[in-house]
């Protein structure tokens, strides 16, 4: 299939807002060859990164706007402009090669408003680029839904800007040691003896961060366990949890299981963890990656983490893990297609489900136990404001300070944000401990 094709036929259900690039991609990775996989990759996920700010231009190059039953072709038209104006592809290929996607759509007759538009574009690309970075349209300046921008602009009047052109670059590959394997300056080593650059994480004592990402098969020992990808933010949170031997443990919201494999390369000898999440196809990759680093200790179970009687046999855990499902403002550049499928009322929707899930989970603690809440998003509804609503509800919950030296200290936890030097993803961090009586 043509590569351009193929990322125009991911990219259509997420205009939609039937499916995101996770869902619609690999089905179309699996149609190109080996070698253009990369190339589809960075038409679909470039594009979507861009998106917002490209709608804006091509609404201003289309004399009339598209049929919803045209959208393939309303993103083969981003895709055109994605290349002239965000790669280095030369025009010639960028207009030719897509334009000749309307054939495989049996569209023919947008063959003509295709190069048209992109033609127009090529002949206006200096000054439309100048547009592009200097407008003062704030869809275009950010590149942002205005609802998210806004969102960002109330919660870091200082920051929004950084933060947004943090979403907007590309992400960084860090790696998590499995430290039952191997220490992670002998892993370093490792990597240097490959030719891989690389240097230690300077927050996550388990984290190495690449110069440059690349396929895992690359990587010395990833089949035989020795490490795992996982973002230095989400490393953190097995040391948020005190670990110790002999505790029981939930995590709550497990998959794809980075946070509960690294619990048990923190603790090997924990009682037991309880690995549930509500979708059982994603459970196996939870299985995978335990079968992969050689982790014993976990029992995995279906189920939604609310319907505690379905599930919870009446024994106390230790610790909770609660990774809780949330917007994902926080690593949009690792899914830039956040952008396009997220909505303003998902996040009252979250925050919702997210005190729900709270209030579930904490009777099944101990006295004396700790809760540590998670969220890969920056919004404070879905953070500081759940877990404030919270402890409000719940009068034997008091918040343990996470202290860290970094990231920005809230009422109730730790707002780590994605425009740092050490370019981590954005997180949330609340730990929580249960009170006698």
């Amino acid at each position: 299939m043509n590569p351009r094709l193929a990322a125009a036929r991911a990219l259509t259900p997420l205009l939609l807002g039937r499916a995101s690039l996770s869902s619609s991609l690999p089905p179309l990775l699996a149609k190109v060859t080996a070698r253009d996989r990369a190339l589809v990759q960075d038409l679909a996920f470039g594009t979507a990164r861009w998106q917002p700010g490209l709608q804006v231009l091509l609404n201003r190059l289309l004399q009339k706007p598209l049929k919803s039953s045209d959208q393939d072709i309303g993103a083969l038209l981003l895709i055109g402009l994605y290349q002239l104006f965000f790669s280095r592809i030369p025009p010639h290929a960028a207009i030719g090669e897509t334009v000749g996607c309307a054939v495989n759509l049996r569209k023919s007759w947008a063959k003509g408003l295709l190069n048209a538009v992109l033609r127009r574009a090529q002949r206006e690309q200096q000054s439309l680029a100048v547009w592009l970075k200097t407008s003062s349209d704030l869809v275009v300046k950010s590149a942002h839904p205005l609802w998210l921008q806004q969102k960002l602009e109330h919660a870091y009047p200082d920051a929004w800007q950084d933060i947004c052109a943090a979403n907007n670059s590309r992400p960084t590959m860090t790696l998590r040691v499995n430290r039952q394997q191997i220490s992670r300056e002998d892993y370093l080593k490792q990597l240097a003896d490959a030719d891989i650059g690389a240097s230690l994480c300077r927050h996550s004592v388990d984290g190495i961060l690449l110069n440059e990402p690349l396929d895992v098969q690359h990587l010395p020992g990833f089949a035989q366990g020795l490490l795992s990808v996982q973002d230095e933010a989400a490393q953190l949170a097995a040391g948020f949890l005190q670990l110790s031997p002999g505790q029981r443990v939930l995590d709550a919201c497990a998959a794809p299981g980075g946070k509960t494999c690294h619990l048990l390369e923190v603790e090997p000898n924990l009682s037991q963890v309880l690995a549930l999440d509500v979708d059982e196809k994603r459970l196996k990759r939870v299985e995978d990656n335990l079968q992969r680093l050689q982790l014993a200790g976990c029992r995995l179970l279906a189920a939604d983490a609310r319907e505690v009687g379905s599930w919870w046999d009446g024994t106390l855990f230790d610790r909770i893990l609660l990774d809780a499902p949330c917007s994902g403002t926080g690593v949009i550049r690792r899914h830039p297609d956040i952008k396009l499928s997220r909505r303003p009322e998902d996040i009252d929707k979250l925050a919702q489900q997210q005190g729900e899930l709270l209030d579930a989970l904490w009777p099944c603690l101990k006295p004396g136990g700790l809760l540590l809440y998670v969220t890969c998003s920056v919004l404070p509804q879905e953070n500081n404001e759940v877990i404030g609503a919270f402890l409000k509800r719940i009068k034997n919950a008091e918040a343990w300070q996470v202290a860290t030296g970094f990231g920005l200290i809230r009422p109730q936890g730790l707002q780590l944000l994605p425009h740092t030097e050490n370019g981590h993803d954005g997180f949330y961090y609340a730990r929580l401990r249960k009170m006698a009586g």
